[in-house]
Parts: C-alpha cells; structure tokens; sequence
C-alpha cells in the first residue's frame, strides 16, 4: 500500500524529476486533461474530486515516508491544481485549443510558485496530507476562475 501511495503522490514517478519536479507535475496534470475533458464537466469534476481525496491520501503517506514535510517529490497536488485550472476550457469548448492549454499551465505555475494570501495560508496551517493539497487545490480554483475570465473576455 505504501508503494502504491508514493506512486500516486509523486504523480506516477513525474516527482522524481531531477529539474523543478512542481512543473513536471503540473505537465501530467494538462496530459491527464487531455482524455478525462471528453467525459464532460460532471465526469470530469467528480474525477477531480476523486483526484484531491486520493492525493491527500497518499500525501500524507509520502510525507512519512520521505520523513519530510510537502517534500518536492510530491506532486499530485499540482497534478490536481493543474486540472482545476484547466476545468472551465471544458464548457467553453476550448479544452482541445493549444494556447488556452498553455496559458492554464502558465497561469496555474505562477499562482503555485506566488501563493498568494489565502492559498500561503492553508500551506502555513494545514498539516499531513491536506497541509501538501489543499493551498494547489485553492492556488487551482484561484487560477480556474482567472482562465475562464480570460475565456470569456477573449473567446
């Protein structure tokens, strides 16, 4: 079992990269985009859901057996934030579209790498498993909402 959570938690091995492991992560995250986008918004968001629960699970596994805290090897949570980001593409028809892919990356990195305030906070305060997920998965919603504002205005 404790295999099986690393796996997850270092986001199928992606974590183990030697060079900015957090990037790596958010990549699996737009590859996994790809094929779970054509199951529709409910399927999709209900994966997402599954996606959080399972790695904070294995998060908080990892995190002991790393023996340290939201050790850079995990990267499920920004497997998870990255889906989030990329989840308004879906009603907007654009979940296929290059660009819009890119900058959902783009705009998902840079809220992971900032924190901003409330998504520092959860990092700060939370521990185990949700202290690792919870701040991608808001830093995720903080970017969804700057995406499908940009979406809109932009088309």
């Amino acid at each position: 079992m404790r295999r099986f959570a690393v796996f997850v938690a270092t986001g199928a091995g992606s974590g183990l990269s030697p060079l900015a492991p957090g990037t790596a992560g958010s990549a699996v995250g737009v590859l996994l985009f790809w094929p779970l986008a054509a199951l529709g918004l409910p399927l999709f968001a209900v994966t997402v859901v599954g996606t959080v629960a399972l790695g904070i699970w294995a998060a908080d596994i990892a995190e002991r057996a790393f023996g340290r805290k939201d050790d850079g090897r995990i990267v499920i949570d920004e497997v998870a934030g990255q889906l989030l980001t990329l989840l308004p593409l879906i009603p907007a028809g654009q979940a296929q579209s290059i660009p819009w892919l890119v900058t959902g990356f783009v705009t998902f990195r840079v809220l992971d790498v900032w924190k901003p305030g409330p998504v520092r906070w959860l990092q700060d305060n939370l521990r185990g498993g949700a202290g690792v997920v919870m701040d991608d998965v808001l830093a995720g919603v903080f970017g969804a909402v700057g995406l499908a504002v940009a979406s809109w205005v932009l088309g």
